[in-house]
């Protein structure tokens, strides 16, 4: 991903978006260093969203990029909630939180028409994908205004599968990788791979370029998957510690401990598979439970026992999400650290 792409950025390097973790901030400083700074924005309301892009629009003319999930939205489930409730019951105990109080709701949803309407005027230059794709017609609104799609692949059959839909470029996201899984063929985790085996394999199956993505946290990491055959890096991690990140105080801390080497896939934070740092929650349940509602409902029941514990400067409860290679530099901007992840690209 040079000048030259289609991508139109100056350095292999795009931010992964981060839900909960990151605003427009972030987005605008790596932008502006040359690489392709991305807003999540599953969680975003319309006003929010509206917001974050009126901020993109005025403090950068580079390229950009705006994630959306494409998820199908579960049917909820009474029994399978209270199921999920009385599994966390001693917590509620625990911290003098009254289950019957909580609300039932999701806080991250797939993309619609309502959003296309909402973004179309501002034509963003990129929009990436988690979870699949959005319906055809949607699909080809988005390219209708000359915008580039990414979208997650997690295995060979889907990078082929986005390819025959259309997508401009596949992230070919490992194993390694924080936060949430994109796979969408499948459910099952046993047909998940390394980055670099992942990688190597989709430069083989597809004609479009691939974004590697997962694990990797460093200029030797990017250079290496450039190696193999990517034509750029999606890198989350190693962005969280930056100023321009609002990752939490609890979220930092975990980071730059000893507890950030030993990260696994759990679900019990929002029904589907996601890299987190083992925390207490994860230990004492297990990180894949069999009780958790479908994504995203997950999320709701756990919110309150999050807030309680990080009000005692604990992320017991929290979704600490991370890869498998923590973050090295901790005392870097947004702008310094993009320009270091790709020093040994630069001819």
């Amino acid at each position: 991903m040079t000048e030259q792409t289609h991508l139109g950025t100056a350095l292999p390097i795009i931010q992964a978006p981060m839900a909960g973790v990151q605003g427009s901030a972030l987005t605008i400083a790596v932008s502006n260093a040359g690489g392709l700074g991305s807003l999540a924005c599953a969680m975003l309301t319309p006003d929010a969203l509206l917001k974050e892009l009126q901020a993109i629009k005025a403090g950068t003319d580079r390229p950009y990029n705006l994630n959306f999930f494409c998820h199908t939205q579960p049917e909820h489930s009474s029994e399978r909630e209270q199921a999920w409730r009385a599994t966390l019951a001693p917590y509620y105990a625990e911290f003098g939180i009254d289950p019957e109080m909580i609300p039932s709701a999701a806080g991250r949803a797939p993309f619609t028409a309502a959003t296309a309407d909402l973004i179309e005027p501002f034509k963003p230059p990129v929009i990436s994908f988690h979870f699949g794709l959005p319906d055809p017609t949607l699909l080809a609104r988005i390219k209708a205004w000359g915008t580039q799609v990414l979208s997650s692949a997690t295995t060979v059959e889907e990078a082929q599968w986005l390819e025959a839909a259309g997508v401009d470029a596949v992230i070919a996201q490992g194993l390694e990788a924080g936060g949430h899984r994109g796979m969408f063929l499948s459910d099952d985790i046993t047909t998940q791979t390394g980055t670099f085996a992942l990688v190597r394999r989709i430069v083989r199956a597809v004609d479009i370029p691939v974004i590697a993505a997962g694990g990797i946290a460093d200029a030797e990491g990017v250079a290496a998957a450039m190696r193999l055959g990517a034509a750029g890096v999606q890198i989350g991690t190693a962005y969280l510690l930056c100023p321009e990140a609002s990752t939490s105080a609890v979220h930092r801390a975990a980071l730059q401990s000893p507890d950030a080497a030993h990260t696994a896939l759990t679900n019990l934070f929002s029904g589907r598979p996601a890299r987190s740092i083992v925390n207490r929650f994860i230990a004492e349940l297990g990180p894949l439970c069999r009780a958790a509602p479908a994504f995203p409902l997950a999320s709701t029941a756990i919110a309150p026992l999050r807030a309680a514990a990080e009000a005692l400067g604990s992320g017991a409860f929290s979704p600490l999400w991370c890869g498998q290679h923590p973050p090295r530099y901790a005392d870097l901007d947004a702008a310094s650290l993009t320009r270091a992840l790709a020093s040994m690209t630069q001819s």
